[in-house]
């Protein structure tokens, strides 16, 4: 294979997130902002739509998921978006399918006794034994939603942990997963986003600090606050996605 390497600097392939981490605390209107994004497919996991006019599709285990990710590849690929809501929801999904990738292994032949699992799930096994096989499994499923679509949302709660610096203790809002996993997902993604609510306003925020772990790769969100949602006089609702998706 010949290589040719570059003489000048290569223009950037996109100026909008790929994949976007957004997470907020609950009823902070996650759901309400995807279903306003125009041509995002959310794959609820949470029930969170229901009471929403959205393009949307609900999946309870990762069998149904595939049989989904079937569909849409059958269809052409439709959708401009596809949102995970929720990856905290789907890393319990995930646990299951862990269990079969543990079972293929050596160590896992002998899992279940008289049909059952032999230490109640995956994450009890002694060690720790079980988390890189939930992280595996949990990146396969990811990996093949975000094969659907263009762009890739993963939508997450929040996770209030209490932590030290210089003496003194603080809380800091993470995204809800677990260990390692966290920092897999975190890193496989362009941008990460709390959601908060202001008033009348809803504000994304990519500011990094102690507080709040955040961040983003495009030079239009990097510790940047957005009001990606604002109620206007009128009683309407003024959504500005394209604040996030430029091109």
């Amino acid at each position: 294979m010949e290589i040719i390497l570059p003489t000048k600097k290569v223009p950037a392939e996109s100026s909008s997130p790929k994949n976007l981490i957004n997470f907020a605390k609950p009823k902070t209107g996650k759901t309400s902002l995807l279903a306003q994004l125009d041509n995002c497919l959310i794959l609820d996991l949470e029930k969170g739509s229901k009471y929403l006019d959205a393009l949307k599709i609900e999946a309870k285990s990762v069998e149904e998921i595939k049989h989904i990710g079937k569909a849409i590849k059958d269809a052409g690929n439709p959708y401009k978006y596809v949102a995970i809501d929720t990856i905290t929801a789907l890393e319990e999904m995930c646990i299951p399918y862990a269990e079969e990738l543990y079972m293929k292994t050596p160590m896992g032949k002998n899992w279940l006794t008289d049909g059952k699992p032999k230490y109640g799930n995956i994450l009890s096994l002694p060690n720790g034994a079980g988390y890189p096989y939930l992280r595996e499994a949990f990146t396969k499923v990811v990996n093949y939603i975000q094969s659907w679509a263009d762009r890739t949302i993963l939508v997450g709660h929040v996770k209030d942990t209490m932590l030290e610096k210089n003496g003194s203790e603080f809380n800091s809002l993470d995204l809800d997963l677990t260990g390692k996993l966290k920092r897999i997902t975190a890193s496989n993604s362009d941008s990460i986003g709390y959601l908060y609510r202001k008033g009348k306003k809803n504000i994304i925020s990519f500011k990094t600090s102690d507080e709040v772990a955040c961040g983003a790769r495009p030079a239009h969100l990097s510790n940047k606050e957005i009001v990606l949602s604002e109620m206007l006089e009128d009683g309407t609702v003024k959504v500005n996605w394209t604040e996030i998706y430029i091109d």
